[in-house]
């Protein structure tokens, strides 16, 4: 599986595969199938693939069930990643533009002579 790969072209792809092996008389146990594709899972699946490998039997777990269990865990996991995405997005906005006064010091300079302001200065 590619590393950016969606779970539906990858079981396509492994369908594709296992249907081109069978015309030429290659038969597979459903245990051999679910083994193959949680193999070849990348990395991203590590967390499911060690769940299902620990909790169900790999031998008798439906094959038709892995293909929902992939699905919903991807849509899951995208749906956190967008939520995140838009959050660390909020917090990078620009903070909103503020109004920065000149100080004068409480000193009225309008009524100073030169030599007073030069002092200030």
């Amino acid at each position: 599986m590619k590393q950016n790969e969606l779970i539906v072209y990858m079981i396509t792809h492994f369908t594709d595969i296992i249907n081109g092996l069978k015309d030429f008389d290659r038969k597979f146990t459903n245990g051999e199938l679910v083994s193959k594709i949680l193999r070849s899972l990348s990395e991203y699946w590590n967390s499911l693939r060690m769940l299902i490998e620990n909790t169900k039997d790999v031998n008798t777990y439906p094959l038709e069930e892995l293909y929902r269990t992939l699905m919903a865990y991807e849509l899951n996991n995208t749906e956190i990643k967008e939520k995140t995405r838009k959050i660390k997005e909020e917090m990078k906005e620009p903070p909103k533009r503020q109004i920065a006064l000149k100080s004068t010091n409480g000193v009225d300079s309008s009524n100073m002579n030169m030599s007073d302001k030069e002092l200030m200065i």
